[in-house]
């Protein structure tokens, strides 16, 4: 089966974390590349100017010229996968004829379908409909002015203290300034579970669990009422 040729990619989104999100997924997908990632309408029409691009993800609410007014404006050829954090542009943005509208946070799972949409319906390689990825084992975390490489393999719990987490892991904790949300987005769910607010626990790492709370290194995490029957479904499943 020939394999699909390489598309090029340009994330266009105000916000940092939302940027670097898309970023971590779209690094575990063959055939995808990333010209470049940014932060306002200005600054892609600099790129798409410059260089051929196939596919743009695109923040909708943004400063100066919105993402609505950028899909707008460009060629038509560019097609385009609206992320935003509000409902209310799905229709102006499928009128568009965008090849997908993603609500925040981004998971991998929905990410990787829009991406495959886009191979099913412009794939350059009409023959290999498959998209195929390579699921990384690790994320990056700012931490300290730097970007710190962390293993899934050795991360046990995440807490949450407003907009700062600790990621606790093996042999110490690394504080981060990222929502809880953000990092959820970014860690695989068939490895990890959100069971409160405040806590995404490593399923390798629960010890037991009740219907109130799970045990990880000998310390009770509660599971909120909101996230209890999600939890008790996935870990009856084990």
């Amino acid at each position: 089966m020939p394999s699909t040729e390489t598309i090029s990619c340009l994330i266009v989104d105000d916000e940092t974390i939302a940027r670097e999100i898309i970023e971590t997924h779209l690094s575990q997908i063959k055939n995808v590349s990333i010209v470049a990632s940014c932060s306002n309408a200005i600054e892609a029409f600099g790129y798409i100017n410059k260089h051929a691009i196939d596919l743009v993800f695109l923040d909708i609410n943004m400063p100066e010229i919105s993402g609505i007014s950028f899909a707008k404006s460009i060629n038509s050829d560019i097609k385009v996968i609206f992320t935003t954090a509000y409902r209310d542009y799905a229709v102006e943005g499928f009128e568009l004829k965008a090849v997908d509208y993603l609500l925040k946070p981004i998971s991998f799972e929905s990410l990787q379908k829009s991406v495959h949409n886009y191979f099913e319906i412009y794939g350059k390689t009409q023959h290999n409909k498959q998209l195929t990825y390579e699921a990384s084992e690790f994320i990056f975390v700012r931490s300290e002015r730097k970007m710190i490489k962390i293993d899934y393999d050795t991360i046990i719990y995440i807490e949450s203290y407003s907009d700062y987490l600790k990621i606790h892991l093996e042999n110490h904790t690394i504080v981060t300034r990222e929502t809880i949300s953000a990092i959820e987005a970014k860690l695989p769910n068939q490895r990890f579970l959100r069971i409160h607010r405040s806590y995404i626990i490593a399923i390798n790492s629960i010890q037991s669990f009740t219907n109130e709370y799970i045990t990880i290194q000998n310390k009770a995490l509660p599971i909120s009422r909101s996230y209890k029957k999600a939890v008790l479904n996935h870990l009856e499943k084990f």
